[in-house]
């Protein structure tokens, strides 16, 4: 058995999309992507990062997620005006967003059929389309 160090697979991302891996860039990655897909708020990964005595603020926070997402390691899934999530799966896929909570599940693309989208202005073309499904329970 060959032992990895515990910060290779994070350096590696980070690496390959072109960003400096400071030590805190280092540490909110391996949170982000240890243990595979999930969706993440800005205050949620603060908490995680604190509960594992990373310390960082919750700036520094929303500016690693903001550059990861341009760098392509993450997606940003906007629910509401003030309600962001950080998905680590980039791949082509939808959400249920599941209220009260607010917790996002994946939807394969292919669960959606989008039928006929509406041509994209002239200059343009459509990039992706983003659909979040609002569940409530029944009777609300």
């Amino acid at each position: 058995m060959v032992a990895t160090r515990p910060y290779a697979e994070a350096l590696q991302r980070l690496r390959t999309a072109g960003l400096r891996p400071t030590r805190q860039r280092l540490s909110l990655a391996k949170l982000l992507f240890d243990g595979g897909d999930r969706h993440v708020t800005a205050e949620e990964l603060r908490a995680d990062a604190v509960a594992a005595d990373v310390r960082v603020s919750l700036a520094t926070v929303y500016n690693t997620l903001h550059q990861f997402t341009q760098a392509g390691l993450l997606r940003e899934v906007s629910v509401d005006s003030g309600r962001a999530y950080f998905d680590t799966n980039v791949g082509s896929h939808h959400h249920f967003l599941l209220e009260p909570g607010g917790h996002l599940v994946d939807i394969p693309a292919t669960g959606i059929d989008m039928g006929t989208l509406p041509p994209a202005p002239p200059g343009m073309k459509i990039d992706r389309v983003d659909v979040v499904i609002r569940l409530v329970p029944e009777g609300k």
